[in-house]
């Protein structure tokens, strides 16, 4: 998809015309157009030029965001804030002229003294004033008649309309009054033509404000990009822009700086800061081999890396892209607003026209008509119905970023929360994805330390992955190999070697059993533990059976929490895996899955995925090769971010942490963007559903209730503010996690040795394990057994304040 900047928008109508527009360009095979981020997307072999061409003959502009007039990286708040504050002067300007106009009109009403003028002196007073205010706001007069000049009227153009037809009304009967008439003084309506346009511009300014919060998260993570590197040439450290440094460049990053490019650590370690990519709080260790991310922190230690990926190809800069990406997409659910707004202007246009000659026709007088008429210009709103999906979209997408889970289109964003089953791979996604040991159960008379070391002398001449299991667990206890001589592996069975003067074998029952005695005791043994989704190793010395050690791939910690929190959002869980059925069965029971389907090959996936379909939407979490074609065939695919590049590709949704509580957090925050799409669409129609009918005057027969043009623009000016802001309400968003910790907010940190005194203090009550403390949040991380008072205590004796203990 090739972006552009579309400039001149100004409402949903606007970029209605404009996706039009370009939809009909030969070679076009999609085109969405985001009002929110002036944004265009587009998809075929169009040329740039003939796009840009399209969107020119709409009436509004283009360019590639690599065309603009100034391309250097700089911050993407710049130009809200420019937008704000031409805004914020453009309404006190009104604002001085306004004032004085509705105390001349309004005045007298309230009692207050006013000017000795005549009429007609007090009639040319207000359409100067008038004039004045729109003047200010000529802006939105040029784009309504650029509007109309290209057949695309906009909300301006209903601005405008009403705003010049209260003027011109109120003109004419300034003419009349200097032929005596002064009576007609109460038939001028230039308050309401200027309230009207100063109303739409405080709209316009609260819902840029609003607006420019939407992409906070974006923003947040752009300015954690560091805009230098140092790098060591020629046996010297440097300082660098970040754009010079070149993969195979040797950088260095020293505690508390930001890592400027992805690469791999060659000397040095520490703890690297991750929040910013997954959302962990808690910093990694990292050492030599150890990759590491852009925009990622080194809280401390001295890290000497090798660049692997710089500028656009880093880890930083594609979840960025993908965001953004996601923006310029359009979920389904928006196509019947903008099918609304497409037509909404020249409909209300029209409603305006028949309204006025309505009133005309059943003797009311032309201001009581042209008033009803100007009423329905300006209290309709395209824009609350275009922004009701695509603020929701971006926020959502933002909360997502900022907590590690990135939708790669807005279509994944609203089908996520529609899922009906959830399918698991169980290697990887389950489970930790790499076999550990278990179990270990000596025969009498051996010890576990003499079972375990026998086996790690023999296992560590091997490369088969339960062999690590064995290696990395001895390796734990600190245990010692021992050398051995004459090592035989047999394939798929066992090894064997000799061990000082003995030989020692280990491997399946088949295997040993042709070496050592296995009576019906150990064998029962052996086959419960593989009823528990265990791989029993035998281990047998001289003939002699020296007992079994069990492996097995582990469930995540957040497994089993992940699966009961999808069964209370009500949704069906299966584990779909190649494992044998009776692993597969002891792996669901553990983790609660209420489904399992086993011994599939990786092709049989996606025809499981398929008929799984047949009974509502499915997600597939996985993070294999092998998991590519379900991810594909799902409704959604939910890649962790460990996974291989291939599945990532394949997948809608993207987990940067190794969680399957992240997959539950990717659908709750789906379901959260879904409600407040749905809320902002229902006012949205609402408010256009009774708004137009109250101002042309159908409720007055029956109610009496009758719409002041200057409420009506208030009301619409108001309406597309309050849908940006209830869309913000996503920034609360909360990933559900499991073993977290519990937060102390602690008052008076201020450098890192104010963090080794408060870890210190928390260190030594008893029970407790201090995850992380940063006095630049003010914040410690705790977990285990913790009492809120001895918390407090123990941070106070430190000499510090805690201001809060947030669960």
């Amino acid at each position: 998809m090739k972006k552009f900047t579309v400039t001149g928008m100004t409402c949903a109508a606007c970029s209605a015309r404009v996706e039009k527009a370009v939809s009909a360009v030969d070679g076009v095979t999609a085109c969405n157009v985001n009002l929110l981020t002036n944004s265009m997307g587009v998809e075929g072999t169009a040329t740039d030029a003939a796009v840009i061409a399209a969107v020119q003959n709409a009436g509004y502009g283009a360019f590639l965001p690599s065309d603009a007039p100034d391309a250097a990286p700089k911050p993407a708040s710049l130009d809200d804030r420019r937008e704000q504050n031409a805004l914020k002067r453009r309404f006190i300007a009104s604002l001085l002229f306004l004032l004085p106009l509705m105390y001349l009109t309004m005045g007298g009403m309230a009692g207050l003294p006013l000017p000795a003028f005549s009429p007609l002196s007090l009639g040319l007073t207000q359409l100067l004033l008038s004039a004045a205010v729109m003047v200010v706001n000529q802006a939105v007069f040029i784009r309504g008649i650029q509007g109309v000049r290209h057949l695309a009227p906009n909300m301006d153009t209903l601005v405008s309309l009403g705003s010049s037809a209260a003027f011109v009304y109120s003109t004419a009967t300034v003419y009349r009054m200097t032929a005596g008439h002064a009576a007609m003084m109460h038939d001028l309506y230039f308050e309401s033509a200027a309230m009207i346009l100063t109303l739409i511009t405080l709209g316009k300014m609260l819902e840029a404000r609003s607006k420019g919060r939407t992409t906070d998260a974006l923003k947040g993570l752009m300015r954690l990009a560091p805009q230098t590197a140092t790098v060591r040439r020629g046996g010297e450290d440097i300082t660098v822009p970040v754009t010079a440094v070149r993969v195979g460049d040797l950088f260095v990053v020293r505690p508390g700086e930001s890592i400027p490019v992805d690469g791999v650590i060659r000397e040095g370690g520490g703890a690297v800061d991750e929040a910013a990519l997954t959302g962990e709080s808690i910093p990694q260790d990292k050492t030599v081999g150890d990759a590491v991310s852009a925009a990622t922190v080194n809280r401390d230690g001295f890290l000497v890396c090798e660049a692997t990926r710089v500028g656009e190809d880093t880890t930083h800069a594609q979840i960025i892209r993908m965001v953004s990406d996601a923006a310029a997409t359009k979920a389904p659910i928006a196509k019947a607003a903008d099918t609304v707004a497409g037509v909404f202007v020249p409909v209300v246009l029209a409603i305006a026209v028949i309204t006025v000659v309505v009133w005309l026709l059943v003797g009311q007088t032309a201001g009581f008509a042209l008033s009803r008429g100007i009423a329905v210009l300006v209290i309709s709103c395209p824009c609350a119905l275009g922004l009701a999906t695509p603020v929701a979209i971006m926020v959502g997408n933002g909360a997502g970023a900022k907590h590690g889970i990135l939708f790669k289109t807005a279509t994944a964003l609203e089908i996520t929360g529609r899922v009906k089953t959830v399918v698991m791979d169980k290697t990887g996604t389950l489970t930790e994805g790499h076999p550990a040991l278990t179990d270990c159960v000596p025969t009498e008379g051996i010890s576990e330390d003499e079972l375990l070391g026998i086996a790690y002398a023999l296992e560590r001449q091997s490369e088969h992955p339960l062999a690590h299991a064995v290696v990395d667990a001895a390796e734990a206890k600190g245990l010692s190999a021992q050398p051995v001589t004459d090592f035989e592996a047999v394939a798929g069975h066992g090894l064997s070697a000799n061990l000082n003067d003995s030989r020692i074998c280990g491997g399946n029952a088949t295997f040993v059993r042709e070496l050592a005695v296995i009576d019906t005791v150990w064998e029962k043994r052996a086959a419960t533990l593989a009823s528990e989704g265990k791989t029993p190793l035998y281990f047998a010395k001289d003939g002699q059976l020296l007992g079994i050690l069990a492996v097995a791939d582990p469930l995540r910690e957040d497994s089993t929490r992940a699966v009961q929190e999808m069964h209370k959002m009500g949704l069906h869980t299966v584990m779909l895996t190649g494992d044998t059925a009776r692993t597969a069965h002891a792996v669901a029971a553990a983790a609660g899955v209420d489904e399992v389907i086993a011994e599939v090959l990786p092709d049989e996936k996606e025809a499981v995925v398929r008929r799984l379909q047949e009974n509502g939407r499915v997600a597939m979490v996985g993070d294999g090769i092998n998991d590519a074609p379900a991810l594909t065939r799902a409704d959604v695919g939910i890649a962790v971010g460990a996974g291989t590049d291939i599945a990532i590709d394949a997948a809608d949704v993207v987990l940067m942490h190794n969680r399957l509580s992240d997959a539950v957090g990717a659908i709750k925050l789906s379901r959260a963007t879904l409600r407040i799409i749905r809320q902002n669409l229902f006012w949205a129609f609402l408010y256009n559903t009774i708004g137009i009918p109250l101002a042309a005057g159908v409720f007055i027969p029956l109610f009496g209730w009758e719409l002041n043009p200057m409420f009506g623009a208030a009301a619409m000016s108001l309406s597309s503010f309050c849908v940006v802001s209830n869309a913000l309400r996503l920034n609360r968003f909360r990933l559900p996690r499991v073993g977290d910790g519990v937060t102390v907010h602690i008052q008076g940190m201020m450098c890192h040795h104010c963090e080794a005194h408060v870890r210190e203090a928390l260190e030594n009550l008893s029970g407790v394990t201090v995850l992380t403390v940063s006095h630049e949040s003010g914040t410690a991380t705790i977990t285990g057994d913790i009492d809120e008072t001895a918390v407090k205590a123990a941070v106070q004796a430190a000499g510090y304040k805690v201001k809060k203990i947030q669960q």
